[in-house]
């Protein structure tokens, strides 16, 4: 009977303790970021939200992030197709440099966009001897969101390019069918829900993205200034309503995201 007691209460203060800390991380700053939106009343926060320069910078977010994911996708796609069926010097190098991302600092991975692609850099001088600018304008945004968020479809695609029978490509081969049609019909469907998660979380995270972004964005109004620089933007002029605002507006975007890949994974388990 001890032995019991001590067990349920271990167990209860495990749980109380994963409780505490989901509360005090995530619950306790998301409703902080909602009770200052509206702080100083609704009509306040409308005025906030309706502000031109506000939604200018979710919109330009939103086109960029969109941009940075198809990317990713793409990109991630074909590399975690080659580190999974290919084998060559240097793979294992290589697969470790995919996380490399999530290991660096965002700022760092700015700096290194601003120093590579810079009106001073090899690369950027050719670049705007060509006509073509690409730091402090939204190309340079893209590549600083596709870095952040690089690793998200690669990481997603791989199990499960790992878990394809291989049995059914060759049964496929062997029925006469297309090394094209094999692909859009038995490994595609396989790949496609590492490809749609991780592009739905590479997108999330993208909208959020302002350590690498902060760097090599020219701030321009409606054209290189994004969400999170804004944000920062009104913390500093101490205007924290307007701040809160559009952060209301990414974190129900993101909010939903995870809400609509929770429910793809569910699906996909019971099917």
């Amino acid at each position: 009977m001890n032995t019991l007691l001590r067990h349920k209460g271990w167990t209860w203060g495990f749980r109380t303790t994963i409780l505490l800390y989901f509360v005090v991380l995530i619950v306790l700053p998301i409703l902080g970021v909602y009770y200052n939106s509206f702080s100083l009343g609704f009509s306040n926060f409308a005025e906030s939200i309706s502000d031109p320069i506000a939604w200018k910078s979710v919109l330009l977010t939103l086109k960029l992030a969109v941009i940075a994911t198809v990317i990713n996708v793409l990109l991630g796609t074909m590399i975690a197709w080659v580190l999974i069926r290919y084998q060559f010097p240097g793979k294992a190098l290589l697969n470790s440099l995919v996380d490399l991302p999530f290991a660096l600092p965002t700022a760092v991975g700015g700096l290194m966009i601003l120093l590579l692609l810079g009106p001073g850099s090899l690369i950027g001088g050719m670049a705007e001897a060509l006509g073509f600018e690409i730091v402090f304008h939204q190309p340079a945004i893209v590549i600083a969101m596709v870095f952040v968020t690089f690793p998200f479809v690669i990481r997603a695609v791989q199990p499960l390019l790992e878990e394809l029978d291989a049995s059914e490509e060759e049964a496929a081969y062997t029925m006469g069918a297309t090394r094209s049609r094999v692909f859009r019909q038995v490994i595609l469907p396989s790949m496609a829900p590492g490809m749609i998660g991780g592009g739905m979380l590479a997108f999330s995270r993208a909208l959020a993205e302002f350590g690498a972004v902060v760097l090599v964005a020219g701030n321009i109004p409606g054209r290189t200034l994004v969400s999170s620089v804004f944000i920062f933007g009104e913390v500093e002029s101490d205007n924290p309503v307007g701040a809160a605002a559009v952060s209301i507006i990414l974190l129900t975007l993101s909010f939903l995201i995870l809400w609509l890949i929770n429910m793809l994974q569910m699906r996909g388990r019971r099917v």
